[in-house]
């Protein structure tokens, strides 16, 4: 049947194919990728009923309501994104919880975390069960991220435990970073009791705070404050001092300085439980795409040189970052299109994500792909490990490494378009996801 609330949603866009469920479903000569699965590596039919993967084989002619039939048809494991705000409660102009489940899933994502920087915060129980009771219809699953402190003021601590039992999938304060080592040490404390994870934005506010964008050349010459690496570089050594000390997990993510690669990969070695993630921006834009005040460019952390790019390539081929987060920040127009210095920070990135890693790493094998973009943050967060193999629940991303594709802003399903993308040619592209008995297609 018709999920009627979504397709009432989304009706008006024409490349958008349907969400359906209870339906059977035959995918067609897809290269399966998945390391735990017996068949990764081979080109097989997948016929889904009811959600369920019932049949894999070379060739399958079953009766289906849909036959997804894509040239050069990749499939894997859903995918994972750690670090999207949806802005509901209390921001739905920029975003809801639909339309940000129909952007992630537009970009291949059957799991989104979103932030707490909600009005009012997600820093209760009742904020966890909000999120989780409004968005079961919708065509991702999506987990809240309960705040570490009540309101995310970094004053005092918040119910995790609460949140926890009711659905928080990791505790953060989001876009505003625990700034108290005696704080964090007790929430890295606290958080043990149920194996949890904090994940920070590693950013010390009172270094450079009045910052615009990186501190360097550029910023001279654009006449704009500028921000220090160092402010990142000190909070990602104090905190993992922190973890140590405490013996618990935390996770980066935003990460844009060589030195704090560095410090985490001597953590990682020394068996800590730190790990850390890098959003497509930071490996695609540098402070120098700055010159012309794109206010779409101003994000949080700032984007760096060319050659700090080059060590977060580096960093991500040889496994020291884990996983890519795409920092979905969505803005209304009156939020970024006015000075520099009064825009908002972020850019939508669920809908982007793919194609512009794919264009930035061709040469990245498949394995690592799907490590970045699925497995390590289902490893790192305990969620289930989903697998393409007959009798499991279908969580499945469809997806067209050679497709090329010039981004377009009627494209994007989310409510907000604030995004320097726009115009640029990308190579790969997002064919679908079937999540269970939600199927979600792109033209």
């Amino acid at each position: 049947m018709y999920s009627k609330f979504l397709f009432s949603e989304i009706s008006n866009k024409p490349y958008l194919r349907a969400i359906l469920s209870s339906m059977n479903i035959l995918i067609k000569q897809a290269h399966i990728i998945d390391f735990h699965s017996s068949h990764n590596g081979t080109v097989k039919d997948i016929f889904i009923e009811n959600g369920i993967i019932k049949k894999i084989d070379s060739v399958l002619n079953d009766v289906a309501d849909k036959i997804i039939n894509h040239p050069n048809l990749y499939t894997s494991a859903g995918w994972v994104d750690i670090f999207s705000n949806f802005c509901d409660p209390g921001y739905e102009y920029k975003e809801t919880l639909e339309t940000g489940a129909n952007a992630a899933a537009a970009g291949g994502f059957t799991d989104v975390f979103v932030i707490p920087n909600t009005k009012p915060v997600v820093d209760s129980k009742a904020q966890v069960e909000y999120v989780r009771q409004k968005s079961k219809s919708l065509p991702v699953n999506i987990f809240p991220i309960g705040a570490v402190t009540k309101n995310a003021e970094g004053k005092d601590l918040a119910e995790m435990y609460d949140m926890k039992s009711n659905g928080a999938v990791a505790f953060s304060d989001g876009t505003h970073p625990i700034q108290s080592a005696g704080l964090l040490l007790k929430a890295l404390q606290y958080i043990k009791a149920f194996d949890g994870v904090i994940i920070q934005i590693p950013d010390d506010k009172s270094v450079g705070a009045n910052g615009l964008m990186n501190e360097g050349i550029v910023s001279t010459q654009l006449g704009l404050p500028g921000k220090p690496m160092m402010a990142e570089e000190l909070i990602i050594a104090r905190d993992i001092k922190l973890a140590r000390y405490a013996q618990s997990k935390i996770h980066f993510t935003g990460v844009t300085s060589p030195k704090s690669l560095e410090y985490i990969k001597r953590a990682k070695d020394s068996g800590l439980h730190v790990t850390c993630s890098v959003t497509p921006y930071h490996l695609f834009f540098s402070d120098e795409d700055l010159i012309s005040y794109n206010t779409n460019l101003k994000v949080y952390p700032p984007l760096r040189t060319k050659a700090d790019i080059v060590s977060l390539k580096n960093a991500v081929t040889d496994g020291t970052i884990d996983c890519i987060a795409t920092h979905h920040l969505p803005h209304e127009y009156d939020s970024k299109v006015l000075e520099f210095e009064y825009a908002r920070y972020g850019m939508i990135g669920l809908e982007t994500c793919y194609a512009v890693i794919n264009t930035i790493f061709p040469q990245l094998n498949n394995e690592r792909l799907i490590n970045l973009m699925s497995s390590n943050a289902r490893d790192i967060f305990n969620l289930q490990q989903p697998t393409i193999n007959e009798g499991q629940l279908s969580c499945i991303t469809l997806f067209d490494p050679s497709a090329t594709n010039i981004i377009e802003e009627k494209q994007f399903h989310s409510k907000s378009k604030n995004t320097p993308f726009v115009g640029k040619e990308l190579k790969g592209k997002v064919v679908g996801v079937i999540n269970g008995e939600k199927i979600f297609l792109n033209n």
